[in-house]
């Protein structure tokens, strides 16, 4: 199992069990502690639907363990669109991590590859985004993962 989802599962198993935050564990590498980086977690049930998902596109932890800690308890208990995930349930779920990299803005869609890159769309304003992670299943062109993003975040795109 990756560290990641290793250290995302501990995180969730133990909140369910005992409503405590783990404080991310010394035998982790040593990246874990220096490196602060956005992530999102994602859980799946049956059929692979999707169960939770909560992310920061940019840091807003001291570390990459505590991002991943607080993403993926986030994701079990606080995604809007969900009820809480119960402790029975976990067993069945498969988690996944993503570490991402600090965004980078683009002049071209040909920069852009939905297999290896997300994307995050801004308003003009300012005041909405929406972000899409890569290498998502049935998003095979730039043009579907930008106007998906572009969706979630209720914006409007120029035609």
């Amino acid at each position: 199992m990756d560290i990641h989802v290793k250290l995302a599962k501990q995180a969730i198993t133990n909140y369910l069990k005992n409503e405590l935050v783990i404080e991310p564990p010394n035998d982790l590498p040593a990246t874990f502690f220096k490196k602060s980086t956005g992530v999102f977690v994602s859980l799946h049930g049956l059929k692979h639907a999707l169960r939770g998902c909560i992310g920061t596109f940019l840091p807003t932890q001291a570390n990459l363990a505590q991002e991943v800690i607080n993403n993926a308890i986030s994701a079990a208990i606080h995604d809007p669109r969900f009820a809480p995930v119960s402790l029975d349930e976990l067993a069945g779920l498969t988690i996944s991590v993503d570490v991402l990299s600090a965004p980078k803005q683009i002049t071209n869609l040909n920069q852009l590859d939905p297999k290896k890159y997300g994307v995050i769309i801004q308003s003009l304003d300012k005041q909405r985004l929406g972000l899409l992670l890569p290498d998502l299943e049935g998003i095979d062109s730039v043009e579907q993962q930008v106007s998906i993003a572009a969706k979630k975040g209720n914006i409007d795109l120029p035609t």
